[in-house]
């Protein structure tokens, strides 16, 4: 089992919200990745979700597209992103790290480094789970059987227009927890409505029997909150890396601290 499910439970039983930061890793300097990820920690964050730097990432607005595309810069590719995870498991062997991204890295990797590779490098990094956004549920029974033997679990996306049939396919694959997409299009994208993020979990968790994370348009405090009260997660993104993209390198880590605490301490009130 990953360290997800436990991190969930214990949440549970102390009726609190998982506070969930996305960072693309190798962003906004190739080797402070691991660092911040402590950082996070230390700021309350319960799950790490890192970006996987891909050219041609279609779900992504042009924050996390720029983030991305300077970390590829960088020279950053999957297998030093795993290299970061093994970093911060050094000092950390508690904070479940979800890998997100796209097929094509994780397929090159595979070519590479030999069928399930994938799987076995990133359960022996650290690795929780992994959302790889163009991955449909139909199509990768494989692939998340080889995550499962690794330990790993395996993460969807929802939508707004996401089917009943759709939710129903994700149920019987996904683990770990699902992440409900709350706007229609990428991220950063669009005004969070609430009152519709709160419409549509219900449906959802008729099928869906993990935890339910909410991500896209949260950015503050205030919208953090709201969305605390109705989902199981809060996932940030966009505004994560808004906050660190322009800051001097000593100051990063306090800006993302900073910043992280006040979204703590509003899904905490």
């Amino acid at each position: 089992m990953s360290r997800i499910q436990p991190t969930f439970e214990r949440l549970a039983q102390q009726k609190r919200k998982a506070l969930i930061p996305y960072l693309t890793a190798g962003f906004p300097f190739p080797d402070i990745t691991p660092d911040l990820m402590h950082a996070m920690v230390a700021a309350g964050s319960d799950v790490i979700e890192l970006g996987v730097p891909f050219s041609d990432p279609m779900a992504d607005g042009p924050v996390i597209q720029k983030a991305g595309e300077k970390a590829l810069a960088h020279g950053v590719g999957l297998a030093h992103v795993l290299q970061m995870v093994h970093s911060f498991r050094q000092r950390d062997a508690n904070t479940p790290v979800v890998l997100m991204g796209y097929a094509n890295p994780v397929e090159r990797y595979e070519l590479t480094n030999g069928k399930a590779s994938f799987a076995r490098d990133a359960a022996a990094a650290g690795v929780d789970g992994v959302l790889i956004v163009d991955y449909p549920p139909e199509e990768c029974e494989a692939f998340a059987g080889e995550l499962k033997a690794s330990g790993l679990d395996l993460i969807f996306l929802l939508a707004p227009t996401s089917t009943d049939q759709r939710i129903q396919q994700v149920a019987r694959v996904a683990s770990g927890y699902v992440y409900y997409v709350s706007l229609k299009g990428v991220t950063g994208a669009g005004h969070l409505d609430t009152a519709a993020v709160e419409e549509a979990l219900p449906r959802i968790r008729k099928h869906v029997k993990i935890p339910v994370g909410v991500g896209f348009g949260i950015r503050d405090a205030v919208t953090a909150k709201a969305i605390g009260r109705v989902a199981d997660a809060v996932v940030i993104g966009t505004k994560v890396i808004q906050t660190v993209e322009d800051q001097p390198r000593e100051q990063v880590a306090g800006a993302l601290s900073a910043f992280l605490r006040e979204i703590r301490t509003a899904l905490d009130s």
